[in-house]
């Protein structure tokens, strides 16, 4: 069995149910631990051989518990580590080998300080025809979605993994009847999240050392973190909604 890099194996994600279950099946036992999780997302690491489920003769997926735990070791290293899918994949082949790897990272600590590593690995990007597929929707309403400023290709027309994140979101989000335009207020509001978070570590990232530039690319992605946690739970008593 996988160990987990952050956490126990597993988090009880794959239970004792030895059957084999079903993509809605997976997505509820994954939301406990990953709410943001979708189909769409699941299908996508498919697609990039993080995992194998088994097909019915119809062609539908079954998933087994080992599926799912290794689904939740490849959503906890993207989200507790920051890792590029192909790091991800790599690392939990080599540990099914039973080889003894050292877990990846995007920078080591050095004096209390993160120091950027100069061939540490690079951001996902994938194609066009990959996010369409990944987040199921066609040409169309990826254009009217860009025209929005939803989801904004890099300048080589590729996208990275969070824009994916974004296009899967935005596509379970019309399941409930809201548009594209709708959500242009939250992209508004995230601009201006991320304008606070950017003054405040502004200083950092103008200094000449690089060891204190890297250290403004931690600070960055922390105070996203609760930036993006405030927020939901802000939006969850604008609605009344507790959490158990």
């Amino acid at each position: 069995m996988l160990q987990t890099p952050s956490g126990g194996a597993g988090h009880g994600i794959a239970a004792a149910d030895s059957g084999l279950m079903s993509i809605g099946t997976v997505l509820n036992a994954l939301r406990d631990e990953f709410p943001e999780v979708t189909i769409s997302k699941i299908r996508f690491l498919e697609s990039e051989g993080l995992i194998e489920p088994q097909r019915t003769p119809s062609g539908y997926r079954k998933f087994s518990p080992e599926d799912v735990e290794r689904l939740g070791h490849v959503l906890r290293m993207q989200r507790d580590h920051y890792l590029p899918l192909k790091v991800i994949r790599e690392y939990l082949d080599a540990m099914e080998r039973g080889e003894a790897v050292p877990l990846p990272t995007v920078g080591r600590q050095r004096d209390g300080e993160p120091v950027l590593e100069p061939e540490g690995p690079t951001a996902v990007r994938i194609g066009r025809s990959e996010l369409l597929a990944a987040s199921g929707i066609g040409e169309e309403e990826l254009e009217e979605w860009q025209s929005y400023g939803l989801v904004v290709p890099l300048p080589d027309g590729a996208y990275d993994a969070e824009t994916v994140t974004v296009a899967a979101l935005v596509a379970e989000l019309g399941r409930f009847g809201i548009e594209p335009r709708h959500l242009r207020v939250m992209k508004a509001a995230a601009e201006r999240e991320a304008d606070l978070v950017d003054q405040v570590v502004a200083p950092l990232k103008r200094h000449r050392n690089p060891q204190t530039r890297a250290l403004a690319e931690a600070r960055s992605k922390e105070l996203s973190g609760l930036t993006v946690k405030l927020h939901a739970a802000l939006v969850r008593i604008a609605l009344g909604v507790r959490q158990p």
